[in-house]
């Protein structure tokens, strides 16, 4: 018998899917229901279901960031669950299986759409798979896909960054890696650091995504400093600087770039 996990905030279309997949699939036993990314994380590296159906619209931590945060900590010896995302807005449906995920579903579910998908799911969990670069960076595609932000029209120049009553004007050209930091960014350079308020999320926005890369959910580097990656005694990727002690840990999600690059 295979499981799947619900990621859906509004109670009464979670319900809708269930029920319909309780016509479509009989076997397949549903291990949880939940409304938010972050309990969505939890309960599937929990309960390691076989599907994840996963909202792409939720508050807080909203799909695409919580397959991507399971992606990067499940167990590599456990084969990783098919992924589906559900979906009111049809822009990501092509996205979706460029995205290496399993399907779609748009909302409201129809059975005879989430029949197609049902048959999709039985035939590839035949097949045995694995988290590869493929699905990271399909996801990644779908994140920035799913961004409100555009890509901006002159990248960030400077930061501006306070130390008591003085503020100091930080050029781009000088910053390592920023790093989110309980409520603050890190703004390191090669002999100082700086807090800004600004969240990561907003600064990622501004920056040459080619001249800064986004290497885990809470750490930007800027590329020219990477001197090397590699894998600890525990396994965890890491990244290492040409001018700087501090190693930052490297998610699966970005991995993929130091494999084109």
């Amino acid at each position: 018998m295979h499981t799947a996990l619900i990621a859906e905030d509004e109670p009464l279309l979670a319900q809708t899917l269930q029920n319909e997949l309780a016509f479509l699939w009989p076997q397949l036993r549903i291990v949880a229901c939940v409304g938010d990314g972050a309990s969505a994380v939890a309960q599937a590296l929990h309960l390691r279901p076989d599907v994840l159906f996963f909202d792409i619209r939720m508050p807080s931590m909203d799909g695409l960031e919580a397959a991507h945060d399971v992606l990067d900590q499940w167990p590599a010896q456990h084969r990783f669950p098919a992924l589906v995302f559900v979906t009111a807005y049809e822009q990501y449906a092509l996205s979706a299986f460029e995205a290496q995920a399993a399907d779609y579903v748009l909302k409201p579910v129809q059975r005879q759409r989430l029949a197609q998908t049902v048959q999709r799911l039985q035939a590839r969990l035949q097949i045995p798979l694995a988290p590869d670069a493929a699905l990271a960076q399909g996801l990644q595609l779908l994140r920035q896909l799913a961004s409100p932000h555009s890509p901006p029209a002159a990248p960030l120049q400077a930061l501006q960054a306070s130390v008591g009553n003085t503020v100091y004007r930080v050029p781009m050209r000088e910053v390592l890696f920023l790093q989110a930091a309980d409520k603050y960014v890190r703004a390191v350079c090669a002999t100082r650091e700086y807090l800004l308020r600004t969240p990561l999320k907003e600064l990622l926005a501004q920056l040459d995504p080619d001249r800064f890369w986004q290497i885990h959910r809470s750490t930007v580097v800027r590329a020219d400093c990477i001197a090397r990656m590699e894998r600890s005694e525990l396994g965890q990727l890491q990244v290492h600087l040409q001018s700087h002690r501090e190693v930052l840990p490297l998610s699966r999600v970005y991995a993929f770039r130091f494999k084109t690059h």
